[in-house]
């Protein structure tokens, strides 16, 4: 087997190994100095970097595997300070952070509800902080074509909360990606599955029914509905997912949102740096 490899023209290899993915490049570098060689071209590494991003990858010079790692690794921020762009490791895949700049957040310009403020620990200049509102109305668009195709992405809320928050214990916010029927119920409260779980008081007539029918409506706080602290020290809660698969030249808008409407209860103390769609378990 070895004498076979050895007859193989490592440019050739190379080539070989160009279409596979990272994670099976980085695997069959492992199981001969052959591959191993082969597997440190730039013509390998510069097929899982996106073509517009090979001039403008930040980090200095270097090998395109050194870029590869780099743009997976330290996120470069795009479009005016108000996306960021990185690559999943072991598949490649396109992942982005939409600031909230980017969004739609109702009564954003508002100083009484929101406001733009500046905190070391995001990658953007500017984060959202909620003063008060009663109704929390936050959306935003993805367009397919920036997607990496035949992917599964999912989309997450990235934000924190200040000591001073209230108005999301207890109370799960509505969350869409795609299409309205993919609407669920997720708490924005950190503290939510150590707090006590909504219970309903007993009450008499139609009016105790009324209420007792809301409460089976509203989904205790568990591992999938609830905020999951990120290795960057902020909170994510996913919202939903999106299937992209490759359709020709169709371009479609794919809609998210984080909205509680209903309940009309004054809410404070939410942080929003933004969105961030990636693949879902880097597929």
């Amino acid at each position: 087997m070895a004498d076979f490899f050895s007859d193989l023209p490592e440019g050739f290899v190379a080539e070989a190994l160009a279409l596979t993915t990272p994670r099976d490049a980085s695997r069959l570098s492992s199981v001969n100095s052959f591959f191993r060689s082969a597997a440190e071209w730039d013509s390998v590494w510069g097929s899982f970097v996106p073509p517009e991003r090979l001039a403008k990858a930040d980090g200095g010079p270097g090998s395109l595997k050194e870029m590869y790692l780099r743009l997976c690794d330290h996120p470069i921020i795009i479009e005016d300070g108000n996306k960021s762009f990185w690559l999943d490791k072991c598949t490649g895949k396109k992942c982005y952070m939409f600031a909230a700049k980017q969004l739609s957040i109702a009564l954003v310009n508002s100083p009484n509800c929101w406001r733009w403020t500046s905190i070391p620990e995001s990658r953007f200049t500017e984060v959202a902080e909620l003063i008060s509102v009663c109704s929390l109305e936050v959306s935003g668009k993805v367009n397919t074509s920036i997607l990496s195709p035949n992917t599964t992405y999912a989309g997450h809320l990235v934000f924190k909360t200040t000591a001073e928050a209230y108005g999301f214990e207890y109370r799960p916010v509505e969350v869409c990606m795609g299409d309205s029927t993919n609407v669920r119920m997720v708490y924005l409260d950190p503290e939510a599955q150590n707090r006590r779980r909504l219970r309903s008081k007993r009450r008499i007539g139609i009016f105790g029914r009324l209420a007792l029918a809301s409460y089976s409506e509203v989904p205790s706080p568990c591992e999938d509905n609830c905020p999951k602290q990120r290795e960057d020290g902020w909170f994510e809660v996913e919202i939903g997912e999106y299937c992209y698969s490759m359709g020709g030249d169709e371009v479609e808008e794919v809609e998210i949102s984080v909205m509680e409407v209903k309940r009309g209860n004054l809410k404070s103390g939410l942080i929003i740096q933004g969105i961030e769609i990636r693949p879902k378990n880097g597929v």
